[in-house]
């Protein structure tokens, strides 16, 4: 059973005023072994840089953001960030989400689901990041581009993490739909939004739900098959990603490929430019219309 969670140091982020649940609050079936205590910082570079993330995090919860008094239009939607199951990019694939939803008369939850340790040490930790970003950032054929997450990793931590966030996943999905009266939503009307390791995640709970099927897909700049059956009463996917993503494009084309071929509801927007991570953040490109995009097939499949 879920609890609430109030004036946590470590929710600060969230806003003050929105209720925050706990998932697993006897605790998890399965936990991430060392992880140091949570904390925040700001993105060191790249399209994220000076937004506020999260790592270390070892407690899985979810905040929840409501419509103002007599807009809710009944529809629900989780929100994962991203964060290579290292960090969670909380502000620009998290909070900045999840008001936009808000402010449309969806009620909005924003997954803080589990992650990897990472140094406590602040300094080892940003030049890792550095590093990593600028792996991310090196020019790559077509050719040589991923088209799975094996072709890109091979740490055996990182899938176990995976796990362990799609677990966070579902068990979201069945808490709010265990409460959706709490909060006048609709229990089939509840969709999954995700970005980057975010977006494997609503993707993997999508192709394992372990009951009813969310209502609607969102994964941008991520997600995969892993080459199984799509099932069939997989939901509608709307899915996101720059061609200058390069460790990432071909992996959502093959998504959005393996979901047409199921014959199941899919539409894919390619932009040239837009790099990787880009969330809300406006960088003046074609690409920071994507929201509007999605705004529009919400509304073209019945809702909102």
């Amino acid at each position: 059973m879920a609890d609430d969670l109030r004036d946590d140091p470590r929710t600060a982020e969230a806003g003050a005023g929105h209720e925050v649940i706990r998932l697993w609050p006897d605790g998890p079936p399965r936990t991430i072994p060392n992880v140091p205590p949570e904390s925040t910082f700001q993105g060191l570079a790249g399209t994220s840089v000076g937004t506020t993330m999260l790592r270390n995090v070892s407690e899985a919860t979810l905040t929840v953001f409501t419509p103002a008094p007599g807009a809710a239009n009944g529809d629900g939607v989780i929100v994962c960030p991203g964060g290579g199951w290292r960090i969670l990019a909380w502000e620009h694939e998290g909070l900045d989400v999840a008001k936009w939803f808000a402010a449309r008369g969806y009620t909005a939850f924003l997954l803080k689901y589990r992650v990897r340790g990472s140094a406590p040490d602040a300094a080892a930790f940003a030049a890792s990041m550095v590093a990593e970003g600028a792996m991310l950032a090196q020019p790559l054929t077509a050719a040589k581009a991923p088209r799975a997450l094996t072709d890109l990793v091979r740490d055996e931590a990182v899938f176990y993490a995976r796990e362990i966030a799609a677990d966070d996943g579902r068990r979201a999905l069945q808490l709010v739909r265990e409460r959706a009266g709490d909060w006048s939503v609709k229990p089939d009307r509840i969709g999954l939004i995700g970005f980057s390791a975010g977006a494997f995640l609503v993707t993997d709970v999508a192709m394992d739900p372990q009951g009813a099927p969310p209502a609607f897909l969102v994964p941008i700049y991520g997600g995969e098959t892993r080459g199984r059956p799509v099932p069939a009463d997989a939901p509608p996917l709307f899915t996101v990603i720059a061609h200058d993503d390069r460790y990432l494009f071909h992996m959502v084309e093959g998504l959005y490929s393996d979901w047409s071929m199921a014959d199941r509801s899919a539409e894919l927007h390619i932009f040239a430019r837009g790099a990787h991570g880009f969330g809300m953040v406006r960088q003046g490109l074609p690409s920071d219309r994507w929201i509007d995009l999605l705004g529009a097939w919400l509304a073209d499949k019945g809702f909102g």
